[in-house]
């Protein structure tokens, strides 16, 4: 039997590409026991229909496939450094399996040649005296306790880091200092730095346009689009940025395309660039081929990269940035590290982009990136001003412009899909990382959280 390509079919393989997605990386990945993976990461709050969907883990093989009743079959296929890929279309088949366990062999080879550098953070035997250890510790605490059963937080990590140092760092039962875990949209601002190297090389310009071939006719006004707007995203490209939908942009280009980029690349444009601000996913997909084009090169060469110039100087050995089934990174949405490492790179931007003493990311980079756009307050270039209102309880019945708000001054964040959070607070030498699993809006309301952490720190 097979389905026809109507409103059921897709949701059907919506979450079994999702449901195999998640549970290949979280098993092969985070190395996390599958039962776990299943019974929460899958199954709990608005994700409990995927209870229905059933999943397999060949170890063997190294491959996740899910189905409904036998139908809308999806498999994930995991490879080591690279994580796991969706095998959609014509990559579902056994010469395409070939080819991307060819490449992960490649891959594999050039990592032996180059091992990961791993970096600890150093640790304060005990909190500074200038902190206030009991605020900071309540703070700490609160985060994993859960007050109401209808929307809870599920806080999987919460490190802080004062002045470089770890001040505070706890991980609920399961997860560990070592475990790389999932960082949704943070992933967004790991690619403005993967974007600013290229800058820094001479490879690639913010005003720079004529960024794809699909755009370069003559009459497609899309050829006008700069490498700045999409950063900005203001790139006027339409783009439904709706999780909960099997038609929005957003699950079509994750979980329902190959090729994420070739997706997003014929999208038209739905307002003149530079006019609004429009969150998009399909953007950052968009700078991820951009990136592998300005490469050039071999596969290996571009899937090298964000190791070669990111995550080994800064030490990030558990930092995986997951391609899709043609090679392009899903730099939007699927990146995994520890806690430990998605602190690295908050402290990156919070030393002006340098890192003990050498430069990474161009001078003034990170001033262009958290600073004021032209088309809202919120956010800079793939990274935000302020807290998305969907974690901010506090200011639900506000509109965003009218809020008052207790976020500190000059703080700005990467944040992702359920509660992901990398903030860093300049005025006070601070970075704080929060993973979880806040599935529900509002369950987890981190304008507070900072706000307390702050208010602990010395001035």
């Amino acid at each position: 039997m097979k389905l026809e390509w109507s409103y059921p079919s897709r949701l059907l393989t919506l979450a079994t590409a999702y449901k195999a997605k998640l549970l290949c990386s979280g098993v092969f990945v985070s190395r996390r026991d599958p039962h776990s993976v299943l019974t929460t990461d899958l199954a709990v709050d608005t994700l409990a229909p995927l209870r229905a969907f059933r999943a397999t883990v060949d170890e063997k093989q190294q491959i996740v496939e899910a189905s409904f009743l036998g139908l809308a079959r999806r498999k994930a296929l995991y490879r080591p450094g690279l994580g796991s890929t969706l095998m959609i279309g014509s990559s579902n088949s056994s010469s395409s399996l070939e080819v991307l366990r060819q490449q992960g062999q490649d891959f594999a080879a050039w990592s032996q040649q180059n091992p990961r550098r791993h970096e600890a953070l150093p640790s304060a035997h005990a909190p500074p005296s200038e902190i206030d250890d009991a605020q900071l510790n309540q703070a700490v605490n609160e985060a994993f306790i859960e007050h109401d059963s209808g929307r809870l937080k599920r806080t999987r990590a919460v490190i802080i880091v004062h002045k470089g140092r770890i001040v505070a760092e706890r991980y609920a039962e399961g997860f560990s200092a070592d475990m790389p875990m999932l960082g949704w949209s943070m992933a967004k601002s790991v690619i403005n730095a993967l974007i600013g190297i290229l800058v820094r090389q001479g490879k690639l310009s913010l005003e720079a346009d004529h960024l794809l071939a699909e755009w370069c006719n003559p009459d497609d006004p899309r050829r006008h689009i700069t490498l700045d707007q999409l950063l900005r995203m203001s790139s006027g490209l339409r783009f439904s940025e709706k999780y909960s939908s099997p038609l929005s942009d957003a699950t079509t280009m994750l979980f329902q395309r190959e090729d994420k980029a070739r997706y997003a690349a014929a999208l038209p444009l739905e307002t003149l660039p530079d006019t609004t601000f429009s969150y998009a996913s399909g953007t950052t997909v968009l700078l991820c081929r951009i990136m592998r084009e300005a490469l050039g090169g071999s596969l290996t060469e571009y899937f090298s990269f964000p190791q070669r110039t990111l995550f080994n100087p800064l030490g990030m050995a558990s930092a995986i940035l997951e391609p899709d089934a043609v090679g392009t990174f899903t730099g939007s949405s699927f990146m995994y590290a520890t806690a430990r490492d998605w602190a690295k790179l908050g402290l990156l931007y919070l030393q002006d982009g340098c890192w003990q003493g050498e430069r990474v990311l161009p001078s003034g980079w990170v001033d262009y990136s958290t600073g004021l756009s032209k088309t809202t307050p919120y956010y800079g270039a793939h990274f935000w001003r302020g807290v998305p209102l969907s974690f901010t309880k506090s200011f639900t019945e506000q509109k965003q412009e009218d809020r008052k708000s207790a976020w500190p001054p000059g703080a700005y964040l990467a944040s992702g899909y359920q509660g992901q959070f990398m903030t860093v607070v300049p005025s006070h030498d601070l970075v704080i990382v929060r993973l979880g699993l806040s599935q529900r809006r509002y369950s987890w309301e981190h304008e507070q959280f900072v706000s307390t952490i702050v208010s602990a720190m010395p001035t």
